[in-house]
This record gives structure tokens, sequence and C-alpha cells, in this order.
């Protein structure tokens, strides 16, 4: 049974028995001072400040019992999964791999790579490490996305434009029907959120739709009502 959302570029008609909450990348790395996003030269407060519109999210996904699946940007010690083409680009305090202020920047199992403590993921929640933007490259997750059964995706986290774009456009290329929360994402620079948004929406929503949370939650509360 379907629920409808009002979302744009029309209402979403969720299926909560075949979604699943994908919340990409809100780890310490990007949203803390100190870690790789920070070395680039970012107001990491803009991140922050999504937080708790992320938590409440999650705290949805759970109460409904419905299925969350949490990535991490993550490169091996040896950053053999790392090319220069990612590596060497710019001029940051810090490159992948560096030693920052929490460990070594984007290497898995690195304080600063860890998600934060507030959006940790549960015991049976999926927690993947990528090693590219997007949430499929060399990860696995469209094997376990069909063992799941999942048709839908819900997605949350940063930035806008870069990771989440991405994991979206590979999401829709896959057959997914994706739903962005407009309020738990967010990007450094707030004119790429806009026009990332809106990319996503346009042509009658040509990678997928997007709403606020507030929407998401009242057409659930319906459904469960």
């Amino acid at each position: 049974m379907t629920v409808s959302v009002a979302a744009r570029p029309y209402d979403f008609a969720l299926d909560p028995a075949h979604a699943a909450l994908v919340v990409i990348d809100m780890q310490r790395d990007f949203i803390e001072p100190g870690g790789f996003g920070d070395t680039l030269g970012n107001d990491v407060s803009r991140l922050k400040a999504i937080v708790p519109t992320v938590a409440a999210l999650i705290g949805l996904f759970r109460k409904h019992r419905l299925p969350i699946i949490h990535t991490r940007e993550a490169h091996r010690p040896d950053l053999s999964d790392c090319p220069p083409a990612k590596r060497l680009r710019g001029a940051p305090g810090l490159r992948i791999g560096d030693t920052g202020a929490m460990g070594r920047i984007l290497i898995a199992g690195e304080p600063g790579n860890a998600i934060l403590p507030e959006l940790a993921p549960l015991p049976g929640e999926i927690a993947i490490d990528k090693p590219g933007k997007g949430m499929f490259w060399a990860t696995g997750l469209q094997e376990r996305l069909q063992g799941m059964g999942i048709t839908q995706l819900v997605f949350a986290g940063v930035t806008t434009e870069v990771c989440v774009q991405t994991s979206m456009r590979e999401a829709n290329d896959r057959g997914y029907d994706c739903l962005l929360i407009e309020d738990a994402t967010e990007s450094y620079f707030a004119a790429f959120k806009t026009a990332a948004i809106e990319m996503i929406v346009a042509q009658g929503g040509i990678v997928g739709w997007a709403t606020p949370y507030a929407a998401l939650a009242a057409a659930l509360e319906v459904e469960h009502a």
C-alpha cells in the first residue's frame, strides 16, 4: 500500500514495504572542525546545522521499522582504492591519507572517518564504506538492496551536489524511485544545494523527487494511523 507524500515536481507515492533510507556520509571528516571539509577551506557549520533533522529522519524510519543504509566515504590505509585523479586535486591544507586532527583523512577506521555519534548506525542497519562519490561503485550495495526487495530510496546527507546527487543519479539509472529530503541535506555552498535540487526535480523529476522532512513524517503518520 502506497502513501502520498507532498513533493516536487509532484506527489511521491511512497511504498513503505519496499523503501529504505540512505544517509550519505554524515562523517566527522566532513562536518567537524579539523576534518577534510575544513581543510578545504569550507564552513563546516553549514553541514552541522542539518544534524537534528537527519537525526529525526533516522528516528522516523526506526520508529516505523524501515531499513536504513549509512554510507561513509572511506579508503584503504594503503590508498590503493584512491586514484591520483581524486587525491591530487587543488591545494587543500591536507589531502586524503594525510594525518589531521582526527587521524588520517578519509581512511577507514580512523576517528574522523566515523559517522557522527548522534547519527551512528544501530545493530542491524547497513553501513558501507564507499571509495567513490556514488554509493554503488565497488560496494556491493546493489545486490544487497535487490535481496531486500527495495525499489525506493529516500536520501539525506552531504554534500547535496556531490555524493548525494551522484548516488541519486546512480540509483535512478538502476531503476530506483528516489526522494530527497531537502532539509536533511546540505552543501558548503548554498547556491550549489539549490542548483542540485533543481536539477534533480527538473523535467518531471528526471532524477527524482524532493520534499521537506515534515511532509514525509506527516505521510507516514497518516499511513500508520
